[in-house]
């Protein structure tokens, strides 16, 4: 994959931030957003010495606008590959270009990019900070679908009980990784239930979690997922397979790794069958 390379006004942004105690990146996913991608990057140009783009098939002119900029980095993707391919697309180029963070923020008008150096500097003790807008210090600028904020509520609530997190919002994308953090997840969903793999690989590998509050802000509440997900049911039978795929994959990892330690130990080829991890482990209370 190609990367673009500094540019002139990037250059001079880097410099007037050099006070910051970190290098981060802010990278947006974006497919479709010629009416919003616009005024979002002004905005988080003023934030943000440091912007990624990552146009995830665009067909509707927002490639052409990207191509007007000279203020942010793109990388496109030739056709849509999904949500969780776009935020792939930006970890790697996080991990490539060694930025000590990452900030994910969507292109939709829901985040507010001034609260981008909050998330940057909350990383000083955490490997993920992620957004909620349903904490109590939230302030609701608007209300979210109904639909929308009970399936939330209660993908949210498995995922606390399946993983022992104490999330109050499993899918923002407003956050700030650790780009060390980075290299512990390994995420091959490529769709909208990318953030429940990557909260099953954080709590496997032991990362620090914190969320902070984030404004309840939606602008466009029919806005679609895309084909058959806009159905509610379809949508939670999505969810529950990545989340039961995501979980049973880091058993078997665990299995594995708890096999390689006995073999280890005993210093002898393995000729039996590898040794059971309880499905009942602390990390996974099914």
């Amino acid at each position: 994959m190609d990367y673009p390379s500094f540019n002139e006004r990037q250059k001079t942004l880097v410099k007037t931030m050099t006070q910051l105690p970190v290098r981060f990146l802010t990278a947006l996913p974006v497919f479709n957003e010629a009416s919003h991608v616009d005024a979002v990057l002004d905005e988080v140009g003023r934030h943000a010495a440091d912007v990624l783009v990552v146009d995830d098939g665009s067909t509707d002119g927002t490639a052409e606008r990207l191509a007007a900029r000279d203020d942010v980095f793109v990388v496109r993707h030739p056709a849509n590959r999904g949500y969780g391919a776009a935020l792939k697309t930006a970890f790697d180029y996080a991990i490539r270009f060694h930025y000590d963070v990452l900030v994910t923020i969507d292109c939709d008008g829901q985040h507010e990019p001034q609260r981008i150096c909050e998330l940057v500097a909350a990383c000083r003790n955490a490997d993920i900070v992620s957004g909620s807008r349903y904490l109590a210090r939230s302030d609701a600028l608007s209300q979210a679908p109904a639909e929308r904020r009970q399936i939330n509520q209660q993908i949210t609530r498995e995922v606390n009980e399946r993983l022992g997190l104490s999330l109050t919002d499993a899918f923002c994308g407003f956050k700030a990784y650790r780009v060390s953090a980075l290299a512990e997840l390994s995420i091959t969903d490529h769709g909208y239930a990318m953030p429940l793999e990557l909260w099953v690989q954080a709590a496997h590998a032991g990362l620090r979690i914190v969320e902070v509050p984030v404004p309840l802000i939606y602008l466009e509440e029919k806005r679609s997922f895309g084909g058959s997900l806009d159905d509610g049911v379809r949508r939670m039978e999505y969810y529950h397979q990545v989340l039961d795929r995501a979980i049973a994959a880091a058993k078997d990892d665990r299995r594995t790794l708890a096999a390689g330690c006995a073999r280890k130990r005993d210093r002898t080829p393995a000729t039996s069958r590898p040794t059971v991890v309880d499905d009942l482990c602390p990390f996974f209370p099914c």
